[in-house]
């Protein structure tokens, strides 16, 4: 099979992110391929294990990825902290006669930030709501590299998934579980020190909130998930999180002061899009009064490039206010309406983003999640296989995997289940574990067996 094909078989997505299938942003020609080492959010580990475990496979399927999309530039971009995870990487490199070049990075967040990164590493920005293929580059995360390793060496399907269990537990642990493992199976393995919490899947300024154990019974681990953060119930991150719109207006109306620091330290903003989160926590509150929708465009348009990093109100807003949470919703509400944004032509590189960074330790400490921070790396793996999975037939960008197993059949790991429509944007779906089909809708239910 050829290149993007070994991918498509594999059902590789971007396992760091919304989850793009893989073979489609490889089937492209760039001049730069970026890999994004930088382990963006707060307490996240399961990057930096698999670079101490397996940095030899990573450079070869850098190399192999760079030389099918002619990227003469390799790149990988990772915080000059985390020595260790460096050396082994430049061991690697020296082993393989590799010309792959490591770009060590402050520890800012958001460092991950693909757009935040191509400007790090090339000087180009990628313009609003673009890709870094606009500029020449591509980025992917460490599993996605090593997902397409795998699949090309050995073919190998994405199966299983690296996650690690952190925060308010008593085993701080990486775990290896079958794609569609119960989250709560996952979260017993680090032994939760309250007995009531708040989980996060994925890290504290992006992942989705779950308010107590109960609401997370169904969730399910998916190929894009590879972090969970365990919290009291009472933790800010939780409360914040899942306020509803209204109250966030109201208090928008009486408590935002306009300082403008949401804005000013947008890291996008700073790279010379436009965005003003400042003026729609000005206005949020009268939104359902705007006049005609010019109106609503130019005070509100500015959302649809926000990126939803967090930022703004996790540690610029001096009153604790829900500027992202505003974005997000009026990004739904001009989906709604139908409203078709201008793009504006970037504005020059703000010339103090240099002391914009917001350094991670200070982002800590605004989060109140110092507590959970260990100086020691997480070494050791878990990996156990539960007797039922729950697989998703959407974990990716692009319209849900068709089913095409039916109730009763008995399945092997590996075997694909579910694949893409015709000429659709998707990817495949494989069975986890061995076992037989228990239900098929929009999840594939497989139960193992003697």
């Amino acid at each position: 099979m050829q290149f993007t094909e070994i991918i498509k078989a594999s059902g590789i997505v971007g396992s760091g992110g919304a989850g793009f299938p893989t073979h489609v942003k490889l089937s492209v020609k760039a001049e730069y391929f970026i890999v994004n080492a930088a382990e963006c959010e707060p307490l996240l580990e399961v990057d930096k294990y698999l670079i101490r475990e397996r940095a030899k496979e990573l450079i070869r399927g850098i190399d192999w990825i760079a030389r099918n999309i002619r990227a003469a530039k390799k790149y990988i971009a990772i915080k000059k902290k985390y020595e260790t995870e460096i050396r082994c990487l430049k061991q690697a490199i020296e082993e393989a006669k590799s010309t792959v070049k490591i770009f060590e990075m402050e520890s800012f967040y958001p460092a991950g930030d693909e757009q935040v990164i191509v400007y790090e590493i090339t000087g180009r920005v990628v313009p609003e709501r673009n890709i870094p293929l606009q500029v020449g580059a591509v980025v992917n995360n460490v599993g996605t590299v090593l997902a397409v390793y795998d699949a090309k060496r050995q073919g190998v399907s994405v199966t299983h998934k690296y996650l690690s269990v952190v925060g308010a537990v008593k085993n701080r642990v990486i775990l290896r579980v079958p794609i569609g493992t119960s989250v709560s199976a996952c979260i017993e393995e680090a032994a939760p020190l309250e007995k009531d919490y708040g989980i996060i899947m994925g890290g504290p300024m992006m992942g989705k909130i779950y308010s107590s154990k109960e609401e997370a019974s169904e969730a399910v681990v998916t190929k894009t998930d590879g972090n969970i953060l365990i919290v009291p119930k009472d933790h800010h991150l939780i409360t914040k999180g899942i306020q509803s719109i209204r109250r966030i207006k109201n208090i928008s109306k009486s408590a935002c002061i306009q300082c403008r620091m949401c804005t000013d330290l947008c890291p996008r903003e700073v790279l010379g899009h436009s965005v003003k989160p400042h003026l729609i926590m000005r206005n949020i509150y009268r939104e359902e009064q705007m006049a005609n929708d010019d109106e609503y465009i130019k005070t509100f348009g500015s959302a649809v490039n926000c990126t939803e990093c967090g930022l703004c109100e996790l540690y610029s807003c001096p009153m604790m206010l829900s500027p992202r949470r505003a974005n997000s919703y009026i990004k739904s509400r001009l989906t709604q309406m139908k409203l078709t944004i201008p793009q504006n032509p970037l504005k020059p590189v703000d010339s103090e983003r240099a002391y914009k960074k917001v350094p991670t330790s200070k982002l800590m400490l605004r989060l109140g999640l110092q507590t959970y921070y260990s100086h020691e790396s997480l070494e050791h793996v878990v990996t156990f296989t539960p007797q039922r999975v729950k697989i998703p037939m959407k974990q990716h960008i692009g319209v849900s995997s068709q089913p095409i197993v039916q109730v009763g059949d008995r399945v092997e790991e590996g075997q694909l289940i579910a694949q893409i429509p015709e000429a659709a944007l998707g990817a495949n779906s494989h069975a986890s574990i061995n076992g037989c089909i228990a239900e098929v809708g929009d999840y594939i239910v497989i139960e193992a067996q003697e």
